[in-house]
């Protein structure tokens, strides 16, 4: 059975979600209509990656010796700050790209400590036995968080204005930090430990001596860091000639897709041959991106754009699994910091790159490289690391 304390979780994680993907919209469409540059997009992406670089290890490390659930807390409160502040500087007029990138640095610098905390958390929520479904539930409630973020920040933005985008993304931070007060854990953690380098280093070696957590890590990073087209949506916004409303389907077709997804994978349960299945995901991924670079017609970019999501979401659903369920409770912190830096670095040097290439080539080029990149990840994965290739879930595991 699963506790009450897990659904309050979900509610807390479906605002904070929600809030990001909203954020993430808004900052890019208001970056790009006040310089109209992929270049500029690009920086956005880095302005992630740094701090998320230099310290979610940290931020793993702290995970492990203190309270989960405060060091949560405590990191929504820059979330805030932030929020408040680009809310004000765009309803006096004073905004400008340069306060957007500090913005954004701030923000990463937070989520470097509340990401690993939150990841390790979960599995302290429920029973172990029930930790496979739990996983699911959760990329539900975020699936749908992360396709009603964009949403809605394309009918604030077109019914509105920009700074509304901002007002509602302090509300929700706001109700996330509300119902953390009311999680609380069903399972003793294992004892703490203070932070220091051997224990950052410690989750570094585990994620290295295990083939299985590293190759589901690093196929979803590169494949994510050349596929990735969120960063060029502004432009296809303008290549399509969407509006902002269209703008805010289109930035939410992915995460429908994810939410789709995740809805038939709480019908059909976690998966078994789970290596197999990322694997595979991961190549309906490539083609997906490929088609969405080359399409004109808003219908085809939708549907194509939804692909992309839904076949992202079973990667996301294994590759958490797979990394909590072979990770021991004193070590997760620092694994999921691990985890976490793959995924900032798979999504911020994904917009990096393809802001960069897109200003240097074409958005289209950019696009279709990324495609092409995610498939020839799949194919050096699957021949570099067979266990991986052949992994299981549950009866007759590898």
């Amino acid at each position: 059975m699963i506790p009450r304390s897990f659904w309050i979780y979900l509610g807390s994680r479906f605002c904070a979600a929600t809030a990001m993907t909203l954020l993430r919209a808004t900052v890019l469409l208001h970056v790009w209509d006040l310089t109209k540059s992929e270049l500029h997009l690009g920086l956005i992406g880095i302005s992630q990656f740094v701090p998320a670089l230099t310290l979610t290890l940290v931020g793993g490390a702290v995970a492990d010796a203190y309270d989960r659930r405060r060091i949560m807390r405590l990191a929504q409160l820059p979330l805030l700050a932030t929020g408040s502040t680009l809310c004000w500087l765009t309803f006096s007029g004073g905004m400008s790209e340069h306060v957007l990138y500090a913005a954004v640095f701030a923000n990463s610098m937070a989520f470097a400590f509340d990401s690993p905390a939150r990841q390790a958390l979960l599995p302290s929520l429920v029973a172990m036995d029930v930790f496979p479904r739990a996983v699911t539930y959760s990329s539900l409630a975020t699936a749908l968080a992360f396709a009603s973020g964009p949403a809605l920040a394309g009918i604030l933005i077109a019914g509105l204005g920009v700074g509304w985008a901002y007002a509602a993304y302090v509300a929700l931070v706001a109700l996330n930090l509300f119902g953390l007060g009311f999680v609380r854990a069903v399972r003793e953690v294992a004892e703490r430990r203070a932070p220091s380098l051997q224990a950052v280093r410690e989750g570094l070696a585990f994620v290295w001596r295990n083939p299985v957590v590293l190759g589901c890590m690093a196929i979803d990073m590169f494949a994510v860091i050349l596929g990735g087209a969120t960063a060029l949506l502004p432009v296809y916004r303008d290549l399509l000639q969407i509006g902002a409303r269209g703008y805010g389907i289109l930035a939410s077709s992915l995460e429908i897709g994810a939410l789709a997804m995740s809805a038939l994978l709480v019908l059909r349960g976690p998966f078994q041959r789970a290596g197999p299945a990322l694997l595979a995901a991961v190549t309906v991924y490539g083609i997906a991106t490929i088609v969405f670079g080359v399409s004109r017609w808003f219908p085809l970019s939708i549907a194509a754009y939804m692909m992309v999501g839904m076949a992202d979401q079973v990667s996301v659903v294994i590759r958490q699994t797979l990394v909590q369920l072979s990770t021991p409770d004193a070590l997760r912190g620092r694994v999921s910091a691990v985890n976490m830096i793959f995924i900032q670095a798979s999504n911020q040097l994904g917009a990096a790159e393809s802001g960069f290439l897109a200003a240097a080539t074409s958005p289209t080029f950019a696009v279709v490289f990324g495609g092409v990149g995610a498939l020839v990840v799949v194919a050096v994965t699957a021949w570099r690391l067979p266990e991986l290739r052949h992994y299981r879930i549950g009866p007759g595991a590898a």
